[in-house]
């Protein structure tokens, strides 16, 4: 999901940043021993047990993906010291016994007394408090990947075994530590001469990861060298033990690209035919200062992606820098189409131009927005006009330094527009024909516009539900389709059965895209299709039901970004003027003691189920795309093995769920009886 954590995909979401609050992490709290509440009720968290308690709010969940995040999160402190020209080398190493360390030859970490706390040293409060660190104040970095003091200690917080060496002035110092708290003093080992620098050498710690994950020498090894590519100054040199190694992963090699992103490109694109011969690249600014912006963008008939990043820091989900590189392709290549009067060109979008388009962004900036801790995405509003001012120009002069490649753009362009013009008028055709050969009135509530843009599906849990969400929706661009309960399970029977069943036929055709090989995604009659069940464990059921069977019989749907999970809340708490809304119990419980006050009585009401919640609830918490809250369903991990979980878990052989409960009984704790 965006923000994973559904049947296909392991990594929990961020915390939800709406007035919905949601939880990161499965653990249910204990049941109280009475209905007082009082002072002794308090629970304070010191030091990084915070961390503990809730990984997934700093790492995005305790999956092999937050695994490796701990590696970023070390790797973005080195690269912040070769940005800021202190460091220009770093050295990565992965050993069999699991622990992984990362060398850099930068300042090294404060290692005196810190004025404020005299009884500590600086590295000591670094590696062991939250919000400590180096970043908050341009004058010690001017832009970094590392922002909110928050990476190397979280780091600290989820290792059983973490070693600090730092070597300055020519001495080599050493401290120990577990699980966020020092083991020992910090101790001065002896001369290094002609060294300087920091040595972060760790081991993820089981009781958060459990025992069966393990780095991935593969992975390790390509992020080292994108942070190689990301920045022409550093030097990366990769090692590890001789059993780790592969055809794909050597035991050595020495990462350094000065052609940053060009080159970057070239090794992803190797092979694949060009619609236009050369590459469109370039930098604006000095990488590593403020506004500094690089690129590279090939148009090909190979897959199609964007890989971003900000301050070496790699955004997948995209963000405002994305949009400025979106703004200025379509604003030059409109620009262009004035200027050689081809008056086709009005109709064009930046998915148009975009298509088929392998682009890499890099951007340097003080102080970035991110959403969320992990990074995941770049809000920071100036982003869009630095990356828009500094492509624009240097796209015109590209397109106009060769009329041949940018008129063969060009022509590609619009044929690709009027290609999906050309879809739209057809699917517009189809879906009045196709409303009229579904003949469900009262079940299908469709909406009124005629185009898939933009449309959405809210697939719901039985008349009464349905009934709210016809209710709260927009008729203009929302329909409603209720099922009759638990739908059939796809995973476990006959394709007679499937065919024969009238729900999943009612749902089919109501999609209108077709199933399995004769799947069409230019017929889905819907942008999003979105699963809006009860917000309890049945509800659950019902949605795990309707993923699997869209895995099973529309993957394609689902890898296309169509699919998503509506996020309704179970509980409505309001205090005079002041309403929250509350995901479970424990998120009740939180909010009940965090935010609101003592004074005026605190109501708090608990939705039975999406039928008998009032409409304007419904609407607010999980129609209204303005307030809402919904997760993207997607699938990480390859098809096979994604396939291979879900036979495994809603299949029908019972032993096989049996013997994943008990691999995975050591993570289910305190749990109601």
């Amino acid at each position: 999901m965006s923000q994973e954590n559904d049947l296909f995909a392991q990594t929990p979401p961020p915390p939800i940043k709406s007035k919905i609050a949601g939880k990161t992490d499965n653990k249910k709290s204990k049941p109280k021993a009475s209905s007082e509440y009082s002072a002794a009720d308090i629970e304070v968290l010191e030091g990084l047990e915070p961390v503990r308690r809730r990984p997934g709010m700093y790492i995005g969940g305790t999956d092999i993906n937050a695994m490796h995040h701990l590696f970023a999160e070390v790797i973005d402190n080195s690269m912040d010291e070769a940005i800021a020209g202190h460091a220009t080398r770093i050295l990565v190493h992965l050993g069999e016994d699991g622990y992984l360390s990362v060398t850099d030859n930068g300042r090294g970490i404060p290692i005196g007394k810190h004025p404020k706390f005299p009884e500590k040293t600086a590295l000591e409060i670094i590696m062991t408090t939250l919000h400590a660190g180096g970043k908050f104040d341009s004058d010690a970095y001017e832009t970094s990947g590392g922002l909110h003091g928050v990476g190397i200690s979280v780091v600290n917080a989820l290792s059983d075994d973490l070693i600090v060496e730092v070597t300055i002035n020519q001495i080599l110092y050493r401290q120990t530590y577990s699980r966020g708290h020092a083991t020992g003093e910090l101790k001065e080992i002896g001369k290094e001469h002609n060294k300087r620098g920091t040595t972060i050498r760790f081991h993820p710690d089981p009781e958060i990861f459990g025992n069966k994950l393990k780095f991935s020498a593969e992975r390790i090894y390509k992020m080292a060298r994108a942070k190689a590519y990301l920045f022409g100054g550093i030097e990366i040199r990769w090692s590890c033990d001789e059993n780790l190694a592969t055809e794909k992963v050597p035991t050595k090699e020495v990462f350094v690209y000065s052609g940053g992103l060009k080159d970057f490109m070239s090794s992803k694109i190797e092979g694949s035919p060009r619609i236009t011969d050369e590459m469109f690249s370039g930098i604006a600014g000095k990488p590593g200062q403020h506004g500094a912006v690089e690129w590279a963008v090939a148009w090909h008939l190979g897959d199609s992606f964007i890989s971003s990043y900000c301050n070496t820091v790699p955004t997948q989900d995209g963000g405002t820098h994305e949009a400025g590189l979106r703004l200025a392709l379509l604003r030059g290549l409109k620009a262009y189409a004035e200027l050689t009067n081809n008056k086709r060109a009005s109709a064009l979008t930046s998915e148009d131009v975009l298509g088929n388009c392998a682009a890499m962004l890099s951007l340097f900036i003080r102080e970035p927005e991110f959403v969320g801790q992990t990074k995941d995405k770049l809000s920071s509003l100036e982003a869009t006009k630095i990356v828009d001012g500094a492509i624009r120009d240097s796209f015109d002069h590209w397109l106009a330094a060769s009329p041949n490649q940018a008129n063969k753009l060009l022509d590609w362009a619009i044929d690709r527009a009027e290609e999906r013009l050309r879809r739209r008028k057809q699917k517009e055709i189809d879906r009045q024909s196709a409303t009229k050969r579904l003949r469900l009135p009262g079940k299908l509530a469709d909406c009124s516009q005629s185009g898939a843009e933009g449309a959405e599906l809210f697939i719901v849990e039985g008349d009464s539900a349905g009934g709210s969400a016809k209710q709260a929706r927009n008729r203009k661009n929302q329909a409603v389709l209720p099922l009759r309960g638990k739908v059939l399970n796809v995973a476990g029977v006959s394709r007679e059965k499937i065919n024969a069943n009238q729900q999943i036929g009612d749902l089919i055709q109501a999609l209108g895209s077709g199933i399995r090989d004769r799947y069409n995604d230019d017929d889905l009659r819907y942008e999003k299709i979105i699963i809006m069940t009860d917000a309890d464990v049945d509800g659950a059921h019902i949605a795990a039901l309707l993923m699997t069977f869209f895995f099973k019989e529309m993957p394609q749907l689902i890898e296309n970004g169509h699919l998503y999970l509506g996020l309704p809340p179970l509980f409505r708490i309001t205090q005079g003027a002041k309403t929250l809304y509350a995901m479970d119990d424990d998120d009740k419980d939180r909010l009940v003691e965090n935010e609101f006050s003592g004074r005026g009585k605190i109501e708090v009401t608990r939705f039975k189920g999406l039928g008998e919640m009032p409409f304007k609830h419904l609407k607010e918490t999980t129609m209204n795309p303005k307030t809402r809250n919904m997760l993207q369903i997607k699938i990480v991990d390859d098809q096979l093995t994604t396939a291979t979980s879900v036979d495994r878990l809603m299949g029908n052989k019972p032993e096989a769920r049996f013997e994943f409960i008990q691999e995975n009984a050591q993570f289910a704790t305190d749990l109601d009886v």
